[in-house]
């Protein structure tokens, strides 16, 4: 063997002794990176699904509405205990993140897991606005039974616990979308109203038309569901992010 052969022959050696050192190393700096990754998203949902607890928590019987065991594609009330702030804002906060938590089993959870509630507005004529995370969208199943679902569980949940909201706009991540997944209507408001005496809501939850809101202080009834604007900022809580106005037909 030529020493030219020899020199390529060792240097490839040389080669092949680095490689087998370094790549068990850039292994572990890649397994590393995608558990820290893992790590800060664990700990971002974990500060934002952290239980909400207020001075004026009271621990209440509260009624939320899951997907019902034995009648397919039905919600049913069901009561467990919460503590609940006597801040209508805060125990709204505090009823929807049970809604997503607390389901009695994985079946009958009628909105994803990972959805976490980004925050939540209330104004003064009763119209309160949910912001949710993107994971409201993506993983909620597409369809109108499974997307009306996950409203109305809102809706009721909200109408059976916190007798200041009248009406309910949904964002995602911010934003105001066509549809929650395709099928059901988020750019109006969804009527908010208490259930009746068996736990069931007045009627499905569906957005309003255009129109005017209703006054402070009053329950729009089933029949006649407020109607859809916009909440200007002017009205809107400190800090609050509101979805932009809308002409109304003439």
């Amino acid at each position: 063997m030529s020493r030219a052969w020899k020199i390529a022959a060792a240097i490839l050696v040389v080669f092949v002794i680095f490689a087998l050192l370094s790549i068990p190393a850039m292994i572990r700096s890649v397994l590393g990176l995608r558990r820290a990754s893992a790590t800060a998203e664990q700990s971002r949902r974990s500060i934002i699904q952290s239980p909400i607890s207020t001075p004026t928590d009271t621990r209440v019987t509260a009624q939320l509405f899951w997907a019902s065991p034995t009648v397919p594609d039905t919600l049913e009330p069901s009561e467990i205990q919460l503590p609940l702030s006597a801040d209508p804002v805060q125990r709204a906060k505090q009823l929807i993140a049970a809604l997503i938590t607390q389901a009695p089993t994985p079946a009958q959870s009628t909105l994803p897991a990972d959805a976490t509630l980004l925050q939540f507005y209330l104004l003064p004529n009763g119209t309160a606005v949910a912001d949710f995370s993107d994971a409201l969208g993506t993983e909620t199943p597409s369809g109108i039974l499974s997307e009306q679902m996950a409203v109305d569980s809102i809706v009721r949940t909200l109408g059976a616990n916190v007798t200041e909201v009248h009406q309910l706009k949904i964002l995602i991540h911010g934003q105001e979308t066509d549809t929650l997944a395709g099928h059901i209507d988020l750019t109006g408001f969804f009527p908010v109203t208490a259930p009746d005496s068996t736990g069931a809501a007045d009627s499905t939850a569906t957005p309003s038309p255009a129109g005017a809101p209703p006054s402070a202080g009053t329950t729009p009834p089933a029949t006649a569901p407020p109607q859809k604007v916009a909440p200007t900022p002017a009205s809107a809580p400190s800090g609050a992010l509101t979805p932009a106005a809308k002409p109304s037909s003439p």
